[in-house]
Parts: C-alpha cells; sequence; structure tokens
C-alpha cells in the first residue's frame, strides 16, 4: 500500500506542476529568443519535485564550469531523477536532446518542443544524428547541449555501453565534453517502478575534456572512465 501511495503522490505533483506551468513556460519560449526564461520553469518544476519527495541534492564540481562557455553535456543515466537533479545541479543554460516519443505526452511534450530542446528519432540513425548536429548550431551563444550517452535509463544502477552521437556532435562543433556523475538516483527511483525513497543525491562535475585531439573510441573511453571514476 505505502508503494502505491508513493507512486501516486509522485505522479500528482508531476501532473499538477504540469499544468501550473504549461502555460508560463510555453508563453516564456514564444516570447523569448533564446528560451532561458522557459528553462528557468523547468527549474521551478524540479525544485518542487525533488522537494515534495524528500530528495536532497549535493553537488560537486561546480568550479570545473566555466562561464558562457558551450558544453556538451555527457551523463550517466538510472532514474527519472536524473533531469531535475542536472537542471538544478549544474547551474547553466543548455537543451536536451530527447527520444521522439516524449513529445507526445500531453502538455510536457508541447512544452519541451516550445522550449526548443531537440528530439531525436532514433530508429533513423545517421540521418537522426544529422538533425540534432544541426539543432546544436542553431543553438544562442552559450547554450549548452545535455545527452545522455547510454540512450536510456539503466536497470541496476550501473554504466551501460555508450553510445557515439553525443561524441560526434562534439568532435564535429569542437565544444569540449563536460562529464557528470550522478549517484544515488538509482536508490532514489529505479527504473521500472513510480515509488521513490527519500534520501541524497549527489551530482559530480568533473572537468572538461578538449574533443579534435582523440579518436572518437579514445575519446569515449577517456569520458566513460571519468563517470564512473565517481560511481
Amino acid at each position: 500500500m505505502l508503494r502505491v501511495l508513493k507512486a501516486a503522490w509522485i505522479l500528482s505533483w508531476a501532473s499538477l506542476l504540469t499544468l501550473i506551468l504549461f502555460l508560463p513556460i510555453v508563453v516564456a519560449a514564444l516570447m523569448g529568443r533564446r528560451g532561458d526564461a522557459a528553462f528557468r520553469g523547468t527549474q521551478i518544476f524540479a525544485w518542487v519535485i525533488l522537494k515534495v519527495c524528500g530528495i536532497r541534492l549535493r553537488v560537486r564540481g561546480r568550479e570545473n564550469i566555466e562561464p558562457g562557455q558551450r558544453y556538451v553535456i555527457l551523463s550517466n543515466h538510472a532514474s527519472y531523477f536524473d533531469p531535475p537533479a542536472l537542471v538544478l545541479a549544474l547551474g547553466l543554460q543548455y537543451r536536451w536532446v530527447i527520444k521522439k516519443e516524449l513529445r507526445k505526452v500531453p502538455l510536457f511534450g508541447l512544452a519541451l518542443e516550445t522550449s526548443r530542446n531537440l528530439f531525436i528519432d532514433r530508429s533513423k540513425g545517421g540521418d537522426a544524428l544529422e538533425s540534432i548536429k544541426r539543432g546544436v548550431a542553431q543553438l544562442p551563444d552559450g547554450t549548452s547541449i545535455l545527452i545522455f550517452p547510454e540512450g536510456t535509463r539503466s536497470w541496476d544502477g550501473k554504466l551501460l555501453p555508450f553510445k557515439k552521437g553525443g561524441f560526434v556532435i562534439a568532435a564535429d562543433g569542437q565544444l569540449p565534453i563536460l562529464p557528470v556523475t550522478i549517484r544515488g538516483s538509482h536508490q532514489r527511483l529505479p527504473k521500472g517502478h513510480a515509488a521513490f525513497s527519500p534520501g541524497e543525491i549527489e551530482v559530480v562535475i568533473h572537468p572538461p575534456m578538449a574533443t579534435g585531439t582523440l579518436a572518437i573510441d579514445d575519446l569515449m573511453t577517456d569520458v566513460r572512465n571519468s563517470i564512473a571514476s565517481s560511481l
């Protein structure tokens, strides 16, 4: 019964926040050229969700972020708590590369689209990657892009194999990669469950890695090792 109540609690809050923030986020996104104000609306959503679920956020390594620098942010992914944790922890403007299925979620999908996030159709392979490259090139100056290189949430919290897309985007755009590790989110809300457990989530921001000097496979290995070092 407790698990059912917890699941109902988080789903009710997510639905309520979507209804409350949908219109302000969409209006802010349509009126602003950059989409920064709309992004701040998602920060409100994230802050409330973590608070009502009893999640304490701890952040290390913010000094590794250079203000105004544009990054390709790559993070591990094991829980639905990861996006709100990152939105609050990183302290910089970025847009998501999101699977296209989320565009169909009522209200939520439209808010993501109008906020200038990028949707990817993973069934289209190379064509999808080229589309994302064009989208990244059109983002405002100083706006980073965030990608989960595993492509999906891990069932057990351990790192899955990385996909090359984010690394190719970074190399082609000559953008530094910002590796990020999320610890504890799997324990708070595992994949396949809607019942959460209050507690701490830690976000570790690692030193950026330059692209262009390493082969893609070597870059993938270095970033993966950096993320894994704090798990």
